[in-house]
């Protein structure tokens, strides 16, 4: 039997995929990981601003289907907000909005662009997008989301995730003609109930019967036990000839015990942020039809705002809206620290103070916390992940999805990997030493 610890979407799309029997072990009293969905007083909301979107047809063909009847798709329909004023999102295919010396500056940089090759991902903004496109929105950005130096990140994930524009679409943007980046995300996909916790929802509903999913099994240790694989939580033991873990790997590696030094300091040199969401119900809002918005502005806590309602039919009360702002944390922060009233204040405070709505349009708030958000690549990334790889792979233990493998991916991303894990699974490759 396969073993796989987290039921997240990682571990039931390899549960879905995987043809032999198999057991998925997660120690919340429910699945869905980073994935799940939440309700308060009507109004629906996730843990993130999730969508279903990808370059791959076939990923996302077959995610589609494990949803069936139960999707809609949707035309995007993001902005920044940058100078008391929506920007069509992403920033180069919105130039016409801005002030005519800010349009000039964002054009000019953009095609006498002679920075020299980059080292790190600041450079690398600055190489693709130029300084006036850089300073005004990638930059202050990006620094509220990863709450470091950028010159401490690399540049080798950024490109599949922030393409170059071409030129001539910056030139449009200035002259007013519109354009649209990033198309591969242009229409998206949303379940038409549930929130997006249906998708593991149902991914779980496809792997059944070869799948059985314990919740509220809290892993204590993992050891090797002749042949197979011994999985406890300190009152039970489970045993398996093969184990895939999903779960993030620093909680993983601490599982094993008696870990090499090298591994141990390559788990402790991994950098994450975690994240705050706070949900906001309202009677209405500036960005009513917005689907979100980008908020580059060192002052405001957030730096994204996605409006749910938009999202579905449904995830609001009849004429009311629902807001979910989003906060980076740098480790045990203020904001992760703050009461769930003082963050939610926090929100109130800066989106009413830019005008997007009266404190008194709010309805009801609610806040979610995730510990394990964004993974940051700084320039020890690739070694330490390669290294822990390598032990683990050794070990006969195969690692899947955005925390485990320690990969900033998307939920296509993340089933890709697990149709690819599958795959040689599925043929008897790969699990056992």
């Amino acid at each position: 039997m396969l073993g796989i610890l987290g039921g997240g979407i990682s571990g039931l799309s390899l549960a879905h995929l995987y043809e032999g029997a198999s057991e998925v072990l997660e120690k919340e009293d429910r699945i869905g990981g980073h994935c799940r969905s939440h309700q308060k007083d009507g109004f629906w909301y996730d843990e993130g601003g999730h969508i279903l979107f990808s370059r791959d047809e076939d990923v996302l063909r077959r995610m589609l289907a494990v949803l069936g009847d139960n999707v809609e798709r949707r035309r995007r329909n993001n902005k920044i907000w940058y100078k008391g004023r929506f920007v069509k999102y992403p920033f180069e295919n919105g130039l016409d909005a801005l002030d005519k010396e800010d349009v000039f500056d964002c054009l000019y940089s953009y095609l006498n662009n002679d920075y020299p090759e980059p080292t790190n991902f600041k450079e690398w903004i600055y190489h693709t997008f130029g300084r006036g496109i850089a300073e005004r929105y990638l930059v202050p950005y990006n620094e509220k989301i990863w709450k470091t130096s950028l010159h401490r990140m690399t540049t080798d994930w950024a490109g599949g995730r922030v393409p170059k524009p071409p030129a001539e679409d910056v030139i449009k943007s200035a002259l007013g003609i519109s354009t649209e980046g990033y198309t591969h995300q242009l229409y998206y996909y949303y379940p038409r109930e549930g929130g997006f916790e249906a998708l593991p929802r149902a991914l779980a509903g496809t792997a059944a019967p070869r799948c059985t999913i314990r919740t509220g099994f809290a892993t204590k240790s993992v050891r090797r036990d002749g042949g197979r694989w011994t999985v406890s939580d300190g009152s039970e033991e489970r045993a398996y000839e093969r184990l895939v873990s999903t779960i993030p790997v620093q909680d993983f590696v601490a599982l094993l015990g008696d870990v090499p030094g090298y591994v141990e300091r390559a788990v402790q040199g991994l950098r994450y942020n975690p994240s705050v969401f706070v949900m906001l119900g309202l009677e209405d809002c500036l960005a009513r039809d917005v689907t979100a918005v980008y908020f580059p502005q060192p002052e405001l806590v957030f730096h994204r705002v996605c409006f749910m309602h938009t999202f579905a039919d449904g995830l609001a009360p009849p004429g009311k809206l629902c807001a979910v702002a989003e906060i980076s944390c740098r480790g045990e922060d203020e904001n992760w620290l703050a009461s769930d009233d003082a963050i939610a204040q926090k929100v109130i405070d800066g989106l009413a103070g830019e005008g997007f709505f009266n404190p008194s349009q709010v309805i009801t708030t609610d806040v979610r916390r995730v510990r394990h958000s964004y993974v940051v690549y700084d320039h020890a990334h690739r070694r330490n992940t390669e290294l822990i790889r390598s032990y683990c792979g050794e070990l006969g233990i195969e690692l899947l999805g955005r925390m485990s493998q320690f990969e900033y991916w998307n939920t296509d991303q993340c089933f890709a990997e697990a149709m690819r894990l599958a795959e040689r699974l599925n043929a008897g490759v790969g699990a056992l030493p």
